[in-house]
């Protein structure tokens, strides 16, 4: 007869969660202990139970793994690990990548309650026909998947109508979102994407968490939340929302070169494509193609509700925030809130775009509470086009290396050439200031406010930090008898 005390410790499951290793110097038909490891991650993917944790040893594993067991709530995850101390390498140098499947080194496909954290992935490339190599891709129906501190690069299509992904989240059922995936610390680098992006949330995608991850040095897209490209059956769910972009670094991200784009300039740091209710906060984006897009490629539907603020926008090519559909036969920006960020010397190719561009279908849009400095171009607004409406700009501060006379404007594809005649013709920016910033230090791009700053208790007497909002670095956002302007709030 079984005592009482052994069916309580039957019952509490995470007693029995179990430690199993992996070594290139170990054997499958081991019992995976430390002293006798199993030779692949994937027989730790084949063989770990909900609760279990394979650690894996440095050395190089030149295998894919898709990971074939779901962990339980709350907390009997599956998880693959480095060894503490270690970083394994999953290499898919020399592996075929296979036609019209999903396939990646780490696949996670309809699994849920999965950690993969502390590996180097690498070297998984396509040069032709129907395949899509992906570093990590996550799809179907996913709940609770964590990617943690995992450094992801060369990852690669090279061929012009190619697509290659650094890390993808596909939410491709009608039925159950893909939810609660955390993407934290990781580094995505020398991707070559073809008409892809490097990190990418894409579809049926709901309350995610994309955080702490540094994204450099690719061909394409750095970070995105996608709508409406079809990868949920259901249009009304086939948008990621309600989801987090919070202490991103990107950097060196352009499509000049990729074979998909040729000469083009176009790739954005940090993108929504017909997403919503995405709040984008706390980020650095510099020399990227664009700094920031709140766009949809797609007619008549819209990227909506996206709260953008405390972000350092700075160097970009061509801009630091593109709003709206790049032509008339794409869709648009409704209803977005765009605050307390600072943009500096962006439009570094001086296309004519300023630091701020309307596009297509801009509507709705509130961009309050912002530093916005020009480059000796001296254009701090663009505007592509005529069909925008209902937009509230108002409360910034505006800065140019020559005075408020001299600089430009345009307002539905009129220019104006000093603030004050924009100010009178668009009927907009009636609180905002123009005036140096007088930053910490411009040159070595530290721009927390001095003492003297304009920006101090500058902003709407009205305005009440929400949702939780601190400033860049984490201080209360008010912290005198008004709000201030820009990333940075002052305190003595």
């Amino acid at each position: 007869m079984r005592s009482p005390l052994l069916s309580l410790l039957l019952l509490a499951s995470p007693l029995l969660a179990a430690d199993y290793y992996v070594s290139t110097k170990g054997s499958d038909t081991n019992p995976g202990t430390l002293t006798q490891p199993w030779r692949t991650i994937q027989k730790a993917a084949d063989t770990l139970a909900a609760g279990d944790t394979a650690y894996v040893r440095k050395g190089r594993y030149r295998e894919r793994v898709t990971v074939k067991t779901s962990g339980t709530a709350p907390d009997q995850w599956v998880t693959l690990q480095a060894y503490p101390g270690e970083e394994p390498v999953i290499d898919g140098a020399g592996l075929s990548v296979p036609e019209d499947e999903n396939t990646a080194l780490v696949l996670i496909e309809n699994r849920s309650y999965v950690r993969v954290q502390g590996f180097e992935i690498r070297n998984y490339r396509a040069r032709k026909g129907n395949r899509v190599p992906c570093g990590v891709f996550i799809a179907g129906e996913c709940d609770h998947v964590e990617i943690r501190n995992n450094r992801i690069h060369h990852i690669g299509y090279r061929a012009k109508n190619g697509n290659a992904f650094g890390l993808a989240v596909y939410g491709t059922s009608a039925t159950k979102p893909i939810s609660r995936v955390i993407i934290d610390g990781n580094e995505i680098d020398h991707c070559q994407l073809g008409n892809s992006e490097s990190l990418t949330l894409n579809g049926n995608v709901v309350d995610c968490e994309v955080t702490n991850n540094r994204v450099h040095d690719n061909d394409n897209i750095g970070i995105v939340f996608i709508g409406y490209e079809d990868t949920c059956p259901d249009p009304a769910q086939d948008r990621a929302r309600d989801c987090l972009c919070q202490g991103n670094t990107v950097w060196n991200i352009r499509s000049y070169g990729n074979p998909a784009y040729g000469r083009q300039y176009s790739a954005g740091g940090i993108y929504v494509d017909g997403g919503t209710r995405i709040l984008i906060e706390k980020n650095l984006v510099h020399h990227c193609d664009i700094g920031v897009e709140l766009a949809s490629e797609h007619l008549n539907r819209t990227t909506s509700e996206v709260e953008l603020r405390e972000n350092i926008v700075r160097h970009n090519r061509n801009g630091a925030l593109f709003m709206g559909g790049y032509d008339s036969q794409r869709g648009g920006t409704a209803d977005c809130f765009v605050h307390h960020n600072t943009f500096f010397e962006n439009d570094s190719r001086r296309d004519g775009n300023g630091e701020i561009l309307f596009q297509n279908f801009v509507t709705g849009n509130r961009i309050t509470h912002n530093i916005v400095v020009a480059n000796r171009q001296n254009l701090l607004l663009g505007n592509a086009a005529n069909s925008h409406s209902g937009n509230v700009l108002d409360y910034n501060l505006y800065f140019s290396r020559t005075d408020a006379e001299a600089s430009e404007w345009t307002w539905l594809q009129t220019p104006y050439g000093s603030f004050a005649a924009y100010q009178t013709a668009s009927g907009q920016d009636a609180h905002s200031i123009f005036a140096d910033p007088l930053f910490l230090n411009r040159r070595k791009y530290d721009f927390h406010l001095t003492a003297t700053s304009p920006a101090i208790d500058s902003g709407d007497a009205a305005f009440t930090p929400g949702n939780a909002e601190t400033d860049l670095d984490g201080a209360a956002r008010i912290g005198g008898t008004r709000v201030d302007l820009g990333a940075d709030e002052w305190a003595p």
